[in-house]
């Protein structure tokens, strides 16, 4: 099997984790012992994919930390702007990765090292662009900047057969009315960490929150 290959069965197992679990959650700390109870707390209401973005402090360590105290999650990174942070990234053994933009440069390099990529983009020709360049799914961003859930819906049409993550503007009251618009999965961050209990240490409310949404996305009864 090629290396090629190999990158599209991984991204094929990463769509179908996508499709069973429907929600990522979305880390950014400058807090690394906060960032580790962030994970543990939605982990702890059921959510098994975990995203810590890169512009985090010391998101190498903390993705390293959490694969080891969290075996049954899936962890990765977002926000990566360069080659040079997705080779830290890489080094770090992420297992997806998240780009804000379309960057031919960083498919390549995510398909080279075989971890499903996730570029960030808005218009249909830049969404069609990074899946033809071979991106895993593409993630829509910001898209309560482009009608939120009626864009997502627009997109089926035309783009049906890529699939969509859609952040920036998902919430836990209509991150499923995205599902049922056709997104194979939706990104929050916000939503399921409020910065009053951040601020307070109080994980039992990120928990529930992660429960809350699971239950809205009728994931767990």
């Amino acid at each position: 099997m090629s290396s090629l290959e190999r990158y599209f069965e991984k991204s094929e197992l990463w769509r179908e984790l996508l499709r069973k679990y429907q929600s990522i959650a979305v880390i950014r700390t400058s807090d690394p012992e906060i960032g580790l109870n962030m994970a543990k707390a939605v982990a702890a209401g059921g959510m098994h994919l975990i995203e810590i973005t890169w512009n985090s402090t010391q998101p190498a360590q903390l993705i390293q930390q959490l694969r080891q105290e969290l075996p049954e999650c899936t962890l990765g990174t977002g926000t990566i702007l360069t080659p040079q942070e997705l080779e830290a990234a890489i080094a770090a053994e992420v297992q997806f990765c998240f780009t804000p933009h379309v960057s031919p440069k960083l498919i390549e390099m995510a398909i080279q090292a075989q971890i499903p990529i996730i570029p960030g983009a808005l218009s249909p020709t830049e969404i069609i662009t990074a899946w033809q360049l071979g991106a895993s799914c593409v993630k829509v961003f910001p898209v309560q900047a482009m009608g939120g859930i009626g864009y997502i819906k627009g997109l089926q049409g035309p783009l049906g057969s890529i699939p969509l993550i859609p952040t920036g503007g998902v919430t836990l009251d209509n991150a499923s009315l995205f599902i049922e618009a056709g997104a194979i999965a939706v990104g929050l961050s916000g939503q399921l960490f409020p910065p009053e209990a951040i601020n307070n240490n109080d994980w039992e409310i990120v928990t529930q929150r992660a429960e809350l949404l699971l239950q809205k996305l009728s994931l767990i009864p």
